[in-house]
């Protein structure tokens, strides 16, 4: 993907990925309060994960839990602020949904982010439920994340 200067490319790849760079990332919009060994952990038993980099730099991160067969959850969608607007987003969404188009897929974001993955196709749920931590409950409720 050519962005403006910037030659951007997209990996499964856990084996070489820049985990201090990803718990950086997912820090930064308070995605994840995790160190790099503890990313590192979260990655690699994920169904899948999408890194993208501007040369060697990683710049975006996203992973999926999944069964393979029916159902699939996005989680840790994040991408550096100085990318932002140019797409990467995006397609990692696209590539995302592409690999898992024979399975039913929930997304898990921020409340600020909502509004941008209903243009990508993504639908509110009704009766979406979860159980949190008493150390995170807190914060949740305070971002929206909780009624």
């Amino acid at each position: 993907m050519q962005v403006t200067n910037h030659l951007i490319t997209f990996k499964t790849d856990n084996r070489h990925a820049d985990f201090t760079a990803v718990a950086h990332l997912l820090n930064q919009f308070g995605l994840s309060d995790g160190d790099a060994a503890m990313q590192k952990r979260i990655f690699e038993n994920s169904h899948v994960s999408l890194f993208a980099y501007d040369g060697q730099a990683l710049i975006g991160c996203s992973r999926v839990l999944s069964d393979g067969i029916s159902q699939a959850v996005i989680y840790n969608v994040a991408v550096d602020s100085k990318y932002h607007h140019l797409g990467i987003g995006s397609e990692m969404i696209h590539r995302l949904v592409h690999q898992y188009q024979q399975c039913n897929i929930i997304l898990y974001t921020h409340p600020k982010t909502v509004g941008w993955y209903e243009k990508l196709g993504f639908e509110r749920m009704n009766t979406g439920m979860a159980i949190y931590q008493a150390d995170h409950r807190e914060w949740m409720r305070k971002e929206g994340f909780l009624k």
